[in-house]
């Protein structure tokens, strides 16, 4: 079977460069660019995208193989009606890895008709990191990295006020606009880049909070066969993702004249606040997701939608839903509880594969987002710990512990400092010390949990549960 590039496929557009996309992971391949695909076919956006891998090692080389190609397996109802497609994504032009190539790097601030941003470095890469220098190669943040570049197209152009950029994160963090923009005036400050530079950086360009949704499984390695088949070419970055997309975007309406995704027939939606968006989503769909994750696979499940089939698990997961992180929103009950019907669907996809150890990479950021607000609030109106988001966190942190689930090995895979210290608390054979250390790391939380009423003491008991009598027995006895 012939490699797929553009040599083996050469029909495909090479577009010219206006996108620069921090990240290069199915997320992102699966949603950003399929959306600027749909909008390059039926809107004539006539845009490319320059892809920058965020860490020293990812997948740029991969992508460069193939010339920036990949194939999207679309999978779901649409209107009653399976969906089962198959599509060339050609928007990538190259990828690049600032710190092999911080020269490449830093010319893509050069070219004039350079116009938008766009990143996925999950929750924990919109960070200011104080010990990041305007001379690294690169910065070590994500914020630092796009700080470098703006402030070198200031220079490049001289604060031309045509050549800003609108800069649009797809973290999972709330006000991800609003957090990136802060950290970047961060950097302003710390490397004394001036007042002209954050003039042109306030009045010439636009950080803008946003909202993405779709369920992406990633490589569908159980029938890759099948696919490569319907394919005709080797890609080994093929992804899966399910048919729904929601993108919100909280800009005016001069930005969605320069990205007008929503006249090509996308779900994207430009808003004033997407906040009500937001808590229902991250509420809803992804704090299910991140404590579904850790129960689902100790209890021997390996997908959210084997999880939500399970007798048990599948409680589980309506439990947490419905019974808890729903009573912390306030929007009209019958609301919410029509958008958590139409997750359960999602989850239950016959088509999507949805292996929970992928959801499981930073898990710990992620709760921290998705379930902390959720469980804070439920104990606020309820006087009592949600058990469903504590014995997910509990699985997590056992989780976290590696080791072996049959034949399988169990490998985190988080922030190194994370790793580090859970590796150091499993060490001391002390469940009791486990949760105190867990709950204590400011770092992680940003505050101590342990001041929260009674989290310590039941963290430490479902500890000592799931290691005594294993996790799906600990579930049985919650639900």
């Amino acid at each position: 079977m012939e490699p797929l590039n553009r040599q083996t496929v050469p029909n495909t557009i090479l577009y010219p460069e206006r996108i620069i996309q921090f990240g290069e992971g199915n997320f992102l391949r699966a949603f950003v660019d399929w959306i600027v695909y749909n909008m390059n076919q039926k809107v004539d956006f006539n845009t490319g995208v320059v892809v920058v891998q965020p860490i020293d090692k990812g997948m740029v080389e991969t992508l460069n193989e193939q010339d920036g190609l990949h194939n999207l397996n679309l999978q779901g109802i649409d209107k009653g009606q399976k969906v089962d497609s198959i599509e060339l994504i050609d928007v990538i032009t190259r990828g690049l890895n600032p710190y092999s190539q911080f020269d490449e790097f830093m010319a893509l601030a050069e070219n004039p008709d350079m116009r938008f941003v766009i990143s996925n470095t999950t929750e924990a890469g919109i960070a200011f990191d104080p010990s990041c220098k305007l001379d690294d190669a690169p910065a070590s943040s994500y914020p630092g990295k796009l700080t470098q570049l703006l402030y070198h197209r200031f220079k490049t152009f001289n604060g031309a006020a045509d050549k800003g950029w609108i800069i649009l994160p797809c973290e999972l963090i709330f006000h991800n606009g609003t957090e990136l923009k802060k950290c970047i005036e961060q950097y302003i400050d710390l490397w004394n880049l001036g007042a002209e530079f954050r003039a042109w950086f306030e009045e010439a360009c636009g950080v803008y909070c946003t909202l993405v949704d779709r369920i992406v499984p990633g490589y569908p390695k159980d029938n890759i066969d099948e696919i490569l088949g319907r394919i005709g070419y080797n890609d080994k970055l093929v992804v899966k993702g399910e048919i729904f997309h929601l993108w919100v975007i909280e800009a005016p309406e001069s930005v969605a004249k320069e990205f007008p995704a929503d006249k090509a027939g996308l779900n994207v939606l430009f808003v004033p606040s997407e906040k009500p968006y937001h808590d229902r989503k991250v509420t809803l769909l992804n704090g299910p997701h991140t404590v579904l994750s850790p129960v689902a696979y100790l209890s021997g499940l390996d997908t959210v939608r084997e999880a939500c089939e399970d007798p048990t698990v599948g409680q589980f997961v309506k439990k947490v839903m419905y019974g808890e992180l729903l009573e912390t929103l306030d929007l009209p009950k019958p609301e919410l509880e029509a958008f958590a019907d139409s997750v359960m669907e999602r989850f239950l996809n016959p088509f999507v594969k949805h292996f929970v150890t992928s959801i499981m990479l930073n898990s710990f950021p992620k709760f921290k987002t998705r379930d902390l607000p959720g469980l804070k609030i439920y104990l606020e109106r309820k006087g009592k710990l949600p058990a469903g988001l504590v014995l997910g966190l509990a699985g997590i942190i056992t989780y976290y512990k590696g080791g072996k689930r049959g034949e399988d090995t169990i490998t985190p895979n988080d922030d190194a400092k994370i790793i580090e210290l859970l590796n150091t608390l499993w060490a001391t054979g002390d469940t009791a010390q486990v949760a105190q250390g867990v709950l204590g790391a400011d770092f992680i939380w940003g505050e101590d949990l342990n001041a929260v009423p009674g989290l310590t003491e039941k963290v430490t008991g479902y500890l000592n549960d799931i290691q005594a009598k294993g996790m799906r027995a600990v579930v049985e006895s919650i639900i």
